[in-house]
């Protein structure tokens, strides 16, 4: 019936949550339309990948431009100084001064939406365009951050692990710039819907050096084996023997 009648063709996936230690359990579930080939290539390409696994580097490849979709970090209720960023009013001002001292004039008798008042700020549904792929690295790959510049065997996990998240041992995809939203947020990544022209967006980027020192303090290290190396042996390292 699909075949006949369908003009387009989606299919439910979700995510293996067993295998991100985050502390959550649940899947995100999620229906992702299949582009590509006849009506019927496309269900037939369902049907052989149902209950199978769809890895990064099946969708998407180096130097490519892809899109970010997520929610941002969340602020909670917030006033017009943080929320728009409004002029503070004089110190001696009656009644607080993080305010909007005039909110619209008499007529229309109403506020309207264009006058920055305060509320939520932060925690919504965003899209980011044009973030490029610098590289796709795969989990079981012992030096999945050496370059041919930096030929170090090291991954991509940074000393000590990486901020409110901790160590990535499945395939990653290393993008250029920030993204959306807090550490363990789960993000859609979707293929960019602009024709790109541009020379940055057609360009091949080749990495030099991909830094893994500690991003808790002042990172001195880029290994374990390094700072060993450099530091000597320690007394823990004589409690432990």
């Amino acid at each position: 019936r699909i075949k006949k009648y369908s003009s387009s063709v989606r299919v439910i996936a979700h995510t293996q949550m067993s295998k991100v230690k985050i502390g959550q359990k649940k899947a995100h579930i999620m229906e992702i339309q299949v582009n590509g080939g006849t009506i019927a290539q496309k269900v037939d390409w369902a049907r052989e990948h149902f209950e199978k696994t769809v890895s990064v580097d099946d969708v998407f490849e180096k130097d490519e431009v892809i899109d970010v979709i997520a929610v941002t970090k969340g602020h909670g209720t917030e006033g017009v100084t943080h929320r728009w960023g409004t002029k503070k009013l004089p110190r001696k001002t009656h009644r607080g001064l993080r305010k909007v001292a005039c909110i619209g004039a008499w007529h229309p008798a109403r506020v309207m939406y264009s006058v920055a008042r305060a509320g939520q700020n932060g925690y919504h549904h965003r899209t980011e365009v044009n973030k490029k792929i610098y590289r796709i690295g795969k989990g079981d790959d012992k030096s999945n951050a050496s370059t041919e510049f930096d030929l170090t065997a090291k991954r991509i996990t940074p000393m000590g692990g990486f901020p409110h998240y901790g160590i990535v041992n499945e395939d990653y995809v290393l993008i250029k710039g920030s993204c959306v939203g807090v550490k363990k947020r789960v993000l859609t990544l979707r293929k960019s819907l602009r024709v790109h022209t541009k020379r940055a967006a057609l360009e091949n980027v080749s990495l030099k050096f991909i830094d893994t020192s500690s991003k808790f303090g002042h990172g001195r290290f880029q290994t374990l084996e390094e700072k060993k190396a450099f530091m000597g042996t320690l007394k823990k390292d004589l409690v432990e023997a």
